[in-house]
């Protein structure tokens, strides 16, 4: 295992070992404080540019179930194609794992999907750097020496000459799929569906309702296709980049009364084409236990939530109204329109993994439907 460094922008560093694949990798640190599922979050879409750092302390005990795919497409056990965060970073990684659908370990996963995983790394002190000065960017350097050199230094190669910036990359370009997709064709009732960096249990749950999937790129003109419903995807990075995607919404919007569901970035588009602002999180939401309230009732869910972007509800138009509230910072967590059927969550129903505490979102949209 060679030392590696993880360096912060502000000069702050973290050193460790890499049992993933060794090279050098620059990225925005992010934090996630769930216990389980890190291989549905590394193929997340949502974590694409991103150094995933979990502070559950033991990771890969339980190992990687098989990347497969079923008939349709779709991962079997996965939300993508692909691993989309750039590496992950963790205190205590477990090489031995034990797990009736373990099928490797993550370390051999990372090295053959030529992704960076860090070990030996002080995750919690991490994520209280991170709390207290905000998400930064950062960047993992590899030592050109084995552990066996205690005064190996990393290689000045192999560090970048300065940090990117992850604002000014549309990620959503990056991850959204380049041409129309279909699943459950001839099913019944039509949903298209926004893929702006889509989990691929979103498009489960709406195929598992009966309905008929057309799964399209962020900037597609879907306004004259022949649809029921549409559905507004997660997505990395900033939302204001999607531009495009809002302006064809709000068209939408306005030549039509179709039902309409977001999540995540889908939220934030709706929003956007509501009116409202986004600003940046300090640190953002990435867990499974974040309590969030419906607006005008004392119901409280738990969920699953992954955005590092937020609404500003209050400049929402008129005819708008927050539908959902997260209980630890106020922020919004879900908007709806008060005659029409558009409505969305910031967190995700879906969950996987996590709680699927609010999947009615999606019978809901279906409903709508019909």
């Amino acid at each position: 295992m060679k030392k590696a460094t993880l360096v912060l922008e502000d000069g702050s560093r973290f050193e460790g070992h890499s049992f993933g694949y060794d090279q050098p990798v620059s990225g925005e640190v992010v934090f996630n404080t769930a216990m389980t599922g890190y291989p549905e979050s590394l193929t997340d879409p949502s974590y694409a540019g991103q150094l995933m750092t979990l502070t559950y302390p033991l990771v890969g005990n339980y190992g990687v179930p098989p990347f497969t795919f079923e008939a349709d497409g779709l991962a079997s056990y996965m939300e993508s194609d692909r691993i989309y965060a750039s590496a992950i970073i963790v205190s205590d990684y477990s090489e031995q794992y034990s797990h009736w659908n373990g099928n490797e370990s993550l370390g051999s996963w990372l090295k053959r999907e030529h992704v960076p995983g860090l070990t030996g790394i002080d995750t919690r002190q991490l994520t209280k750097v991170l709390r207290e000065h905000g998400v930064m960017m950062g960047r993992i350097v590899f030592s050109e020496n084995s552990e066996d050199s205690e005064n190996s230094e990393p290689s000045e190669s192999s560090e970048p000459s300065e940090f990117p910036s992850y604002g000014s990359v549309n990620w959503v370009d990056r991850v959204s799929c380049k041409e129309m997709i279909r699943y459950n064709e001839g099913a019944g009732k039509k949903v298209v569906l926004v893929d702006c960096g889509v989990k691929h249990n979103i498009i489960r749950c709406l195929v598992g309702r009966g309905v008929e999937v057309i799964r399209v790129p962020w900037n597609y003109d879907y306004t004259a296709l022949d649809f029921d419903g549409l559905f507004l995807a997660n997505g990395p990075g900033d939302p204001d980049m999607c531009e495009e995607a809002v302006t064809i919404l709000r068209r939408q919007m306005a030549q039509s009364r179709k039902p309409i569901c977001g999540i995540c970035m889908g939220n934030q588009l709706l929003a956007k084409a509501g009116g409202a602002t986004i600003y940046k999180l300090k640190y953002g939401h990435r867990s499974h236990n974040q309590p969030v309230r419906e607006v005008g009732t004392n119901r409280c869910y738990i969920t699953s939530q992954n955005h590092g972007y937020a609404v500003d509800a209050s400049l929402l138009g008129r005819d708008w109204r927050e539908l959902f509230v997260n209980m630890n910072d106020g922020s919004n967590e879900g908007i709806c329109h008060t005659v029409n059927p558009w409505f969305s969550s910031q967190f995700h129903p879906e969950a996987c993994s996590g709680p699927v505490d609010t999947e009615f979102m999606f019978d809901r949209f279906v409903e709508k439907l019909k």
